[in-house]
Order: structure tokens, then sequence, then C-alpha cells
């Protein structure tokens, strides 16, 4: 059983994008706290298969994985926005679906999905990301009702501009209308965030994060 020092001993996690930004500082708190880490560069049906056969149902799913293009729609190919769909969205839909099922079986488990305060909130040149974030949204609240009741929890941390490497090609501390990167949130304060939906007591839902700069 886990203790107050490591929360996280004895669970699986699976983390999907865990490399860098965001997704390398949860791994790094979640491995810290004592979890089995299990980190998913690509989140194919063979690859996933392979984690439930050789681990086990994992406690702790994380989409993570995920990519960021900004284009004013004129911009925006057809072939752009399905790929900001195919990382958002089709990849977080092919997690839940592998390991949700089996997590309603057990009777237990949490889901987590990284998505963005664009999930809510319409950004002019995001029509591509937007659009694939909206609909990460609906797919968690989806989620959220048909698991309600069976011991799987479903979250969805919604961050503000984070400093991380994806902000490099648009180099927002010299174009107006963008946070300036001192003033971002920090790979660990979403990392924060996660950690308190994950180790939360179990009769307690955290059914949703959204966090910005002060």
């Amino acid at each position: 059983m886990a203790d107050g020092r490591a929360p996280l001993a004895g669970r699986t996690v699976v983390i999907t994008g865990a490399s860098r930004g965001i997704g390398s500082a949860v791994a790094a708190r979640v491995a810290g706290l004592g979890a089995k880490l299990i980190r998913v560069s690509r989140e194919r049906d063979t690859a996933l298969r392979q984690i439930t056969a050789q681990h086990g149902v994992p406690d702790v799913v994380i989409s993570n994985a995920g990519g960021f293009i900004l284009a004013p729609l004129e911009e925006t190919t057809d072939a752009l926005l399905r790929e900001q769909l195919a990382i958002n969205l089709e990849a977080v839909f092919a997690v839940a679906r592998q390991f949700l099922p089996l997590m309603r079986e057990r009777g237990s488990g949490i889901h987590v999905i990284i998505g963005s305060v664009a999930d809510s909130r319409p950004f002019a040149g995001n029509a591509a990301y937007a659009a694939s974030k909206y609909g990460v949204r609906g797919l968690h609240e989806v989620l959220c009702e048909e698991f309600r009741g069976t011991g799987v929890r479903c979250c969805l941390i919604s961050p503000g501009p984070t400093d991380t490497s994806v902000w490099d090609p648009v180099d927002p501390d010299h174009h107006e209308g963008f946070t300036p990167r001192a003033e971002m949130l920090r790979p660990d304060d979403v990392a924060d965030a996660v950690i308190y939906a994950v180790t939360a007591a179990r009769h307690v839902h955290v059914e949703s994060i959204r966090l910005g700069p002060a």
C-alpha cells in the first residue's frame, strides 16, 4: 500500500509524450513518487496492447502527447488539420479505447488527458489546434459520463501557455498578443496538477483542472 512518502508506490503509470516539456516533468514527478513508469512514444494499437500483455492493466494513464501549430485559416491546409486531429485527438482516443474498458473490468483506474486552455477559449490563428483540443474536451466529457460509477476516474487538465520548446518557432516575446515566456506556466506547474489528480482519495473525482499564468 502507498504511504505518505511514496503515494504512487506499487502503481503502474503509463504516460505518452514523456520525452520533453510537460510530459518529461510529469514523468519525473510520477517516478519520484514511487510509481512504475511506462513511457509510450507512439500510440499505435500494437504498442498499447503490448503494455497490457507485459505489465497488466495500468493504474493510471496520462495522455500527454500532442502537437501545436499556429496558422490563420487561409494557411491551414487540409493536411495540417488532419495532422493536428491525428496527433491531438485520434491518439488520445486510441489510448482511452485501449485502457479504459480494461480499467472498468477491474473496477479502478485513473485516466488523465493533458488538454489546453484552447479547448474552451478561442484564439486567432488556432483553427486546427483548437478543433483538435475542443474535440479532446468533448471526448473527455463523454468518457466521464460513460465511466461514472465504475471506479474509473477521468480528468482533463487544461493549462494555459506553458514555457516549453513548442514556443521556439513562435518567439512569443517578440510578437504582440502573446504571453512572454517569463510569465508563462512552467512544466512543473502542470505536473503539480497531474499529481493532485492522480493521488486524490478514491472517493474524490477530479474531473477537470484549468490553470494559467497569474
